[in-house]
């Protein structure tokens, strides 16, 4: 009989090749790839999917933030589970149901059945993302390697923001918007066999039970949160079920904590927010995906609504903005060796704030040339900060809850997606016209990015602090 308190390992995998040590960073990037591209592939393709399926722009914004909402509501789920019954199975099993998701979100015949498979591919990037930090802390032990692991795999997000949109319209303009959804089947299928053969098993922690009663009130707090948001553009910031939505969300949150501080086995236990530098990256990746993915989504409505573009010519538009993202991840993992992570952030969320500030300041309908540059600043600080963050939120973690810790991290970040997403569609709406709106939403994303800057420089530690909290 094995004891409780001791981590036993789940089924014995083949370790990884020796001599390829790239290997595990591989099978974990492709997974984490795949989510994130489905987070920006779609913005480009929800108009057309919009006019083929008959969609309102609210449907438009939950075939979006569907998939965000369940992603962000369940991540801590993912995490927990990871570390109770291993951290490989779980994002192998999260793997499995998000390719079989995206065969049913290409085969919906309805606007209602794709917002359904979105749901459930946001159950498996639930349970892929806190594994893919955690396998890839086991993979590599060492700070060096882990610093250059976490570079990289953030660096995956970076090429999933880039090749989306530009992925996306060519696939919408060519083969149809469904192969926005079936290019996930062999990415997928890929993953599992590399992550089978090349990642080991993960210790597993049975003494730690899923806190149901905590998952369904954090749950019940993102999906309150994201439906305000998303329809108080519909119904108006003052209408009662708006107001009654925001105040049960507030309520659920409250409940959640309360519920945490009297479990003996929390999902997450608050003294692992007491930790400064592990609550201010958590925010900062809050605020900074808010701001990102706000301005990705405001953008891509802007220029097939407003100024008639393609999905392909969209796609070419926004390209400035998220191709700075796939060099900026792996540039500050290298520079954080000499400089620490503190300020790359800070420097990355002011890069950020400027650029949304020069879209705001830009006019009501500036020519393309004068957007180029805000977007590119926007992209690049946004993902220059992001291996910081992380590694700032890993290292604060004990080794026991490296799940946990992955998994509080992207929850932040993809509530940060959710909002940004659902606030920008209810500014498009709610305003005179699409410049009106977009330009306020900008303002907003830009003072985001100041925000999370002034909590990088008073909570992300400097050079030669960056040591693992204890306990």
């Amino acid at each position: 009989m094995v004891r409780a308190d001791r981590p036993q390992a789940d089924r014995p995998g083949r370790p990884a090749a020796p001599g390829r040590p790239l290997a595990p960073l591989l099978a974990v990037c492709a997974g984490y790839f795949m989510v994130i591209l489905d987070v920006t592939v779609i913005n480009v393709a929800v108009p057309v999917v919009g006019r083929e399926l008959s969609a309102s722009l609210t449907g438009i914004q939950w075939i979006t933030d569907g998939y965000t909402l369940v992603f962000a509501g369940l991540l801590l789920t993912g995490g927990a589970l990871g570390d109770r019954l291993g951290n490989r199975r779980i994002f192998c099993t999260g793997v499995v149901v998000f390719t079989l998701a995206s065969a049913a979100c290409g085969l919906a015949p309805t606007s209602g059945a794709l917002i359904a498979a979105r749901l459930v591919e946001g159950l498996g990037a639930a349970l892929i993302v806190p594994g893919s930090l955690a396998l890839l802390q086991q993979a590599y032990p060492a700070p060096a390697e882990r610093s250059r692991a976490f570079g990289l795999w953030g660096s995956m997000a970076g090429i999933a923001a880039s090749a989306g949109p530009l992925l996306g319209g060519l696939l919408v303009t060519t083969v149809g918007w469904r192969w926005v959804f079936f290019i996930n089947l062999p990415v997928g299928c890929a993953c599992l066999l590399l992550t089978l053969r090349h990642v080991p098993a993960s210790a597993r922690r049975t003494d730690r039970p899923v806190d149901w009663p905590a998952q369904c009130a954090l749950i019940a707090t993102v999906a309150l949160l994201t439906t305000v948001l998303n329809e108080a553009g519909r119904r108006g910031w003052t209408d009662p079920l708006i107001l009654t939505g925001a105040g049960l969300c507030l309520l659920s949150a409250a409940a959640f904590v309360l519920r945490e501080r009297l479990a003996r086995t929390p999902v997450l236990p608050l003294r692992l927010l007491r930790s400064r530098p592990m609550s201010g990256a958590a925010a900062i990746g809050l605020l900074f995906n808010f701001a990102f993915y706000g301005m990705i989504f405001t953008a891509s409505l802007y220029f097939q609504h407003h100024r008639g573009l393609t999905a392909l010519r969209t796609g070419l538009a926004l390209f400035p903005a998220v191709a700075m993202t796939m060099f900026a991840s792996v540039l500050s993992g290298r520079l954080a060796r000499r400089t620490g992570h503190r300020p790359l952030v800070v420097t990355g969320m002011l890069l950020g704030a400027a650029g949304l500030a020069g879209w705001a300041a830009a006019g009501p309908d500036p020519d393309y040339p004068l957007l180029v540059g805000p977007m590119m600043a926007a992209g690049f600080g946004t993902s220059f900060a992001l291996t910081g963050a992380t590694a700032t939120v890993m290292s604060a973690a004990p080794d026991a809850y490296s799940g946990t810790a992955s998994a509080l991290f992207n929850t932040t970040r993809q509530v940060g997606s959710a909002a940004g997403v659902a606030l920008g569609g209810s500014l498009l709406a709610a305003a005179a016209g699409f410049p009106a709106g977009l330009r306020t939403s900008m303002a907003v994303g830009a003072a985001a990015y100041l925000m999370a800057a002034a909590l990088a420089f008073l909570r992300v530690p400097p050079k030669g602090h960056e040591s693992r909290a204890a306990g």
